[in-house]
């Protein structure tokens, strides 16, 4: 069975074809939930909620651009909901402090992936949401305030945080894995 053919079978509401489309899709789209979402177990609910919606609004699709790609818009919009039924404060607008140095890694080939997860998912929600839609998915700083709902000077500070995080939890590992001979 054939992309199209799965995706027609989906839009028939055939179990078999949605069965397929979840076994060659699922580990992609949670791996990018992973990337929005505060925990492995958040992760896995943003994607099982994606599937249900996916499921429901394939007849959407039109065959026009990625299909993966459209399915991947979902997972983020899902996690982007998910961080506004649960946020209870407003962000003010906060001048920018843009991050000099990047952080280093001795040897990026050999940094684990995991590791690296784990710091983006223990940032607080917005400068995690802020960085995965700025960095790994190439959002604008004015598709991000629009999304999320703040302006672009906040993506842009709430940018530069999740870095300054990102590079005292990089020198951190480093340090202690330096240290440890780990």
């Amino acid at each position: 069975m054939d992309l199209n053919q799965i995706i027609h079978g989906c839009k028939n509401y055939n179990p078999n074809a949605q069965k397929r489309l979840f076994e060659i899709y699922s580990k992609t789209l949670f791996h990018l939930s992973l990337k929005y979402c505060r925990s492995f177990a958040d992760a896995q609910d943003n994607t099982q909620d994606s599937f249900i919606t996916i499921y429901h609004k394939i007849h959407q699709f039109r065959g026009k651009g990625s299909f993966e790609g459209w399915m991947k818009r979902i997972v983020i919009n899902h996690a982007i909901d998910r961080y506004r039924a649960e946020i209870k404060t407003v962000t003010e607008d906060v001048p920018a402090v843009w991050l000099t140095e990047e952080p280093e890694i001795e040897d990026p080939e050999t940094f684990p992936m995991e590791a690296l997860i784990r710091m983006i998912q223990e940032l607080p929600d917005q400068y995690r949401l802020v960085f995965s839609l700025y960095e790994m998915e190439h959002y604008s700083h004015a598709e991000i305030g629009s999304l999320l709902q703040i302006s672009e000077g906040t993506s842009r500070s709430n940018l530069s945080r999740a870095k300054q995080l990102l590079k005292s939890k990089i020198e951190q590992f480093s340090l202690h894995h330096k240290n440890h001979g780990t």
